[in-house]
């Protein structure tokens, strides 16, 4: 009985140990690599110098004068083959989440069953298929619980349903296997 006890306890706390503990861990990793790109040794300095260079080049990146010499800069990368490859994926992955053209802004159920009793949730990123001969579909993202994945699929408009929140909380959801937040069909 009292081993069984034991048992719980040590569970419970493996509960509140192991998240904290991993997330402190990356985010401890992730400091001292970026320090480590710099000759000093004062701890966050090398984040806080990237953050301020990163803001920076963000902000030459939106003056008139500096649009051109980008411009270039990234047709040269682009005429490279295998630096295009990696180049161009990137950029569009951030250019979904954060940029101007924003695509993870449309999340979707579809079935993937003629009764609708398997849904999977998504992400609309091309409505418009026509230039595909796919008038009637659209294109469905839908990521991987516990993963930097997903698969793309091409989807009859009719049959896909609307959900109802904030596509960081449907992310986060979907991610998280379905134990964060809720989700809930528009009307």
């Amino acid at each position: 009985m009292a081993i069984q006890r034991i048992i719980q306890y040590f569970l419970r706390g493996l509960l509140l140990v192991v998240p904290a503990s991993a997330t402190i861990y990356i985010i401890f990793i992730t400091i001292s690599w970026v320090d480590g790109l710099l000759p000093i040794s004062i701890p966050g300095v090398g984040l806080v110098s990237v953050f301020i260079i990163t803001v920076l080049i963000g902000m030459l990146a939106d003056s008139i004068l500096a649009q051109p010499i980008f411009r270039l800069i990234e047709g040269v990368i682009k005429k490279v083959p295998v630096v295009n490859f990696i180049y161009t994926s990137f950029n569009d992955v951030i250019g979904a989440v954060a940029g101007k053209k924003k695509k993870f802004n449309h999340p979707v159920l579809v079935p993937f069953d003629d009764n609708n009793h398997l849904l999977k949730p998504g992400f609309v990123t091309h409505d418009d298929l026509s230039e595909s001969n796919l008038e009637k579909y659209i294109a469905v993202y839908m990521p991987h619980s516990y993963n930097f994945s997903g698969n793309i699929f091409f989807i009859d408009k009719s049959k896909i349903m609307t959900l109802e929140g904030s596509n960081s909380e449907i992310m986060k959801y979907i991610v998280s296997a379905g134990v964060t937040g809720n989700i809930g069909i528009k009307k």
